[in-house]
């Protein structure tokens, strides 16, 4: 889910929600990300921030100002002592209605809620606090995001889903490329000319019927070989990583399609509900059904 969000000088948000990841955009104005017991790390005009810190920590016009909200799991707002004010915020941050003073902080927001949402290996890569400044950010990000947030249409909702996937992914790539910045494993494995050519027939061809012999071989290797390199440079199985993928796939479906289960089944690659249903309790510990009550409910 995308927000949009105008504060007034001297706020500070309390940020314990749990989520894995948070991408946030500032549009006007700067912010400060306060890990606990870490530097402080501003974040200007048109700077990009990914914070990957799962422990409570704080968002701030300035360091040293005390929280007047604490945001918490289920996309829910209190005050430091306890009382419920979700529903005061809920349609001025989509809208940003109020009009905020001249030197207020303008932002739009994004969170990964549940922990399978975004790759461990991608996490594991990461620093708590990682900042793309506006010189690096490609010119339609910001303005993309900060146009599309406050659009009502239908199906919106899964545009501003794509749309984050999207600058996640802009963001990161950035990031990545700087001269003498860090390679993650994931970003190695993807330039391998053997392991990468099976991630693309992976995520090109999902619902394959895809065997570790048949990757081996399409990618010119001995089955062994390749499901050694492929460990190794990826960090699971090739058939672990595929089936991750599938059930990630799924759980996108589920949230987001009214397609049937066995319609998503039959999408990411299963023969029918039955098995899927299985894998899908496995990896993600409830059924397909429950997942997507869940989702639907909030």
């Amino acid at each position: 889910m995308l927000y949009r969000a105008g504060m007034d000088r001297g706020w500070s948000i309390r940020i314990a929600d749990g989520a894995p990841l948070m991408l946030v955009a500032v549009i006007e104005g700067h912010m400060w990300v306060l890990i606990d017991d870490a530097e402080p790390v501003r974040v200007g005009p048109g700077d990009v921030a990914i914070v990957s810190e799962r422990s409570p920590y704080t968002v701030a016009d300035e360091p040293g100002i005390a929280p007047q909200l604490v945001a918490l799991p289920g996309d829910r707002y209190t005050t430091p002592d306890g009382v419920d004010v979700t529903d005061e915020l809920q349609t001025g941050r989509r809208t940003a209605s109020a009009t905020p003073d001249a030197d207020a902080t303008i932002v739009v927001y994004g969170t990964y809620q549940v922990a399978r949402d975004v790759d461990d290996r991608l996490l594991a890569a990461l620093p708590d606090v990682l900042v793309v400044p506006t010189a690096e950010v490609p010119d339609w990000v910001v303005s993309r995001l900060s146009d599309e947030v406050v659009r009502d249409v239908a199906g919106q909702q899964l545009v501003l889903d794509r749309l984050l996937d999207l600058t996640l992914t802009v963001v990161l790539r950035t990031w990545c490329a700087r001269a003498g910045g860090p390679v993650p494993g994931w970003r190695r494995a993807q330039a391998d000319p053997i392991v990468g050519r099976a991630l693309t027939l992976i995520h090109e061809h999902l619902a394959h019927p895809w065997t570790v012999a048949d990757l081996a071989a399409e990618a010119g290797v001995s089955r062994a070989w390749f499901a050694r390199r492929f460990t190794e440079l990826v960090g699971e199985s090739p058939i672990r990583y595929l089936t991750q993928r599938r059930i990630a796939l799924a759980e996108d479906r589920l949230r987001c399609s009214d397609s049937t289960i066995a319609g998503i089944a039959r999408e990411v690659g299963y023969a029918d509900a039955f098995s899927f249903s299985d894998a899908f309790t496995r990896i993600a510990g409830v059924r397909p059904s429950d997942y997507r009550r869940r989702a639907v409910d909030g």
